[in-house]
């Protein structure tokens, strides 16, 4: 319980949290990030590493002074997105190969939750919906984590994978950077920033949100 307390205490007082390691750890903290959001999308058991929130707040401190007055900021954005851009897109690869990988041994046999007929599930709902799946897994945590994966375990083209990958990958990072950039250190935003990462979270699950409620009363059996 004291480990998930300070994880949720690490998430939504990431700009609290960040400026410290960046003051402490100067030009590596670019490494810790691309580092995080690698692993976020790459790796399929880290599901629950922060993702938009993290970029937000990075681009947040891009626009924040080291101290009043100064021109030099805490983190530099034009180093900062193409940096995390490219952790996203790699992570998003090599959890599609991973699953690639994976898919045939998994599947080879027909286990009780593992059986043939969830794979060939997968890879006819990404032969109708794949492209538009992986931009929009982008802004949705957990579901980002295993799209890729999914779609690599589906057998999904990689010709068509990465160019969906690449788009995902530039929008996801470009608007939510962008967005902490702009707005981040706006004085309402910056004295309520714990509400904006609850705003980011919450909005981040609606759609799975709304898709299982959606799914739900539409599986009812109609009245005569």
């Amino acid at each position: 319980m004291e480990i998930i307390k300070h994880f949720f205490d690490l998430v939504l007082h990431l700009d609290k949290t960040l400026v410290d390691v960046v003051l402490q750890y100067g030009t590596l903290t670019y490494l810790i990030l691309f580092l995080i959001i690698f692993t976020e999308t790459g790796v399929v058991v880290f599901p629950f590493l922060p993702g938009d929130s993290l970029l937000f707040v990075a681009g947040t401190l891009a626009a924040q002074p080291v101290a009043a007055g100064s021109s030099e900021t805490l983190l530099n954005v034009w180093y900062l997105m193409p940096l995390l851009f490219v952790a996203a897109f790699l992570g998003d690869n090599l959890n599609y190969f991973i699953g690639d990988y994976l898919g045939p041994r998994v599947f080879r046999e027909n286990y009780k939750l593992l059986n043939r007929k969830y794979l060939d599930q997968t890879q006819a709902f990404y032969a109708k919906h794949g492209g538009k799946t992986i931009i929009m897994a982008r802004f949705i945590p957990i579901v980002r984590t295993f799209a890729p994966f999914v779609a690599g375990v589906g057998t999904m083209k990689y010709s068509y994978f990465i160019s969906y990958s690449i788009g995902g990958a530039l929008l996801w990072v470009v608007s939510l950077t962008m967005a902490g950039y702009l707005f981040g250190n706006i004085p309402v935003v910056r004295d309520n920033f714990t509400l904006v990462i609850y705003g980011i979270i919450l909005l981040s699950i609606l759609p799975p949100l709304f898709q299982f409620l959606k799914s739900k009363f539409s599986a009812r059996p109609t009245s005569a």
